[in-house]
């Protein structure tokens, strides 16, 4: 049994904070324990909302909780995410997506390597790829009811703020203070006690700090903070709005577009799209940065703030009777949606390893080893043919050997799960499934080498051929009988009416 802590105080809601508090519940009402739960949060305290993206585990966390998913987006103003569109980064004018759908759970490896050798894009026999394509719902129409378009899981565009309320509204039998942390009071376990604002004191066994960038508990343990500026360089993010027209279909897709410092988010809500560009001062000035972005959108923008940022993660977030979750523990810039899913993997982990004897060296180590293979993951995307500005000569000029080893070793063999370490409880990560589309759209595949592979199996390649056409014809016909993406989430508003 997962023997939990008595009384666990969570200090910060939002996503992160919110989330802590329903995974640990969930944890106690399925081990049979009585789990006093106190989360300390500041209504003074605001988030800026500008749009966050989810992975496929966001929609499985929904599901185990037992949270209804249309519910979820209705309330929350959600949109759908099939992956992400890459726009310049591998030169001005080309782009590629990055469909989350793992098609080898469904029809094996070889697909993928039969595709590069025909050159063809390895998102091609997706069915999110055909998805985003035609702009489309994962369900279709069937009578009174929706039916699955295929057996994949999708994720989510939301913002922050809502989703975090629609969270908080889920907890049942929480202790909620609305307050601000002053003091932590520090023993030989760890923290002994809390001491509010408004002179309050919560003393609680295990704390969670999920404070964001304050790290208003585990600094005060000397949490060391690492620092990952020599790979990823992105210092700075400046977030705005870009409303979203009546009528308008909304792309079930994030949008990175790479800029002359940097990139550009575009996460599409119900309501509008939330849009930042995260770059390196060291290339370019925020009012650069800002020009910039008006000139490729084409209109003025509202700037909400600029962020100074830098990316890393802490040594040990886990010390005494204490754990720093999600951007508290680490903070990667939000290219590929690490944030929550990193936050809900570490809930997962520490549901199990709070009990165990060596239970926060084993977190540490795979918090450790999840961050450190997203910061290379993230790197990787900007292999890149650009050298159109000092940025881009810059990045060119400084891939790290373990990066640069990587794309070697697959050039001419496509990663396979066997090139990745394993990950404690088999969570979902950073594996081939993700690195694939990258690598292809990036141009690092040697297409001749995989060819040439191929070719000396002509039986097997027959076979693989023949199955890419059946599986991306099949998924073309479901993707055109799905219904349109705006017309679907309306639907979703109109069930509130009748």
């Amino acid at each position: 049994m997962n023997n939990l802590p008595d009384h666990i105080c969570i200090v910060g809601s939002g996503t992160a904070g919110w989330l802590a508090a329903l995974m640990l519940q969930d944890t106690a009402k399925r081990t049979h324990q009585n789990l006093r739960l106190t989360v300390v949060e500041s209504s003074k305290i605001g988030t800026i909302g500008v749009g966050e993206g989810t992975t496929a585990i966001f929609r499985q966390m929904l599901q185990h909780l037992g949270i209804d998913e249309m519910e979820f987006i209705r309330e929350t103003g959600a949109t759908i995410k099939y992956g992400i569109r890459h726009k310049d980064w591998r030169n001005v004018g080309h782009s590629y997506d990055g469909p989350i759908d793992d098609l080898a759970q469904i029809a094996g490896q070889g697909l993928a390597d039969y595709a590069v050798a025909s050159g063809r894009p390895v998102s091609e026999a997706h069915l999110f790829q055909h998805l985003i394509n035609r702009n489309r719902s994962p369900f279709a129409q069937k009578g009174n009811r929706i039916v699955p378009a295929g057996p994949y899981h999708h994720a989510f565009h939301f913002d922050q703020a809502k989703a975090g309320a629609f969270l908080r509204a889920q907890a049942r039998d929480v202790t909620i203070i609305d307050d601000q942390v002053t003091e932590v009071v520090t023993g030989g376990a760890g923290i002994t006690a809390l001491v509010l604002e408004s002179g309050q004191t919560v003393a609680a066994d295990f704390y969670l700090d999920c404070t964001g960038f304050r790290r208003a508990l585990i600094g005060s343990l000397g949490a060391e903070w690492i620092s990952f500026a020599d790979v990823l360089p992105i210092n700075r993010a400046m977030p705005f709005w870009i409303d979203i027209s009546e009528g308008e279909e909304i792309p079930p897709v994030t949008l990175a577009h790479a800029q002359s410092a940097g990139w550009m988010w575009k996460i599409p809500t119900q309501e509008r799209y939330g849009c930042g560009y995260v770059y390196s001062d060291v290339h370019i000035s925020p009012e650069q940065a800002k020009a910039e972005i008006e000139e490729t959108l084409g209109h003025p923008i509202e700037v909400r703030n600029d962020i100074k940022i830098e990316a890393g993660r802490l040594s040990k977030p886990w010390i005494g009777n204490c754990v720093a979750v999600g951007l508290a523990s680490s903070f990667l810039e939000p290219l590929e949606a690490t944030s929550i899913h990193g936050t809900i993997v570490q809930l997962m982990w520490l549901s199990q390893m709070i009990s165990e004897p060596n239970g926060a060296n084993r977190y540490n180590s795979a918090h450790a080893g999840q961050v450190d293979d997203f910061r290379d993951f993230i790197r990787l995307h900007y292999v890149s043919e650009r050298r159109d500005s000092a940025f881009w000569r810059d990045i060119a000029a400084s891939h790290p050997k373990h990066v640069t080893d990587r794309t070697t070793q697959w050039r001419s063999s496509l990663p396979k799960r066997g090139d990745f370490a394993a990950v404690p409880m088999n969570m979902p990560h950073v594996q081939e499934q993700l690195y694939t589309p990258v690598l292809d759209g990036l141009g690092l595949f040697d297409r001749a080498a995989i060819k040439a592979q191929l070719s000396e199996k002509p039986k097997h390649r027959a076979q693989l051929r023949k199955a890419h056409a059946a599986i991306a014809s099949e998924y073309a016909r479901a993707a055109g009988q799905c219904m349109p993406h705006r017309a679907f989430l309306n639907s979703l508003k109109q069930e509130t009416v009748t």
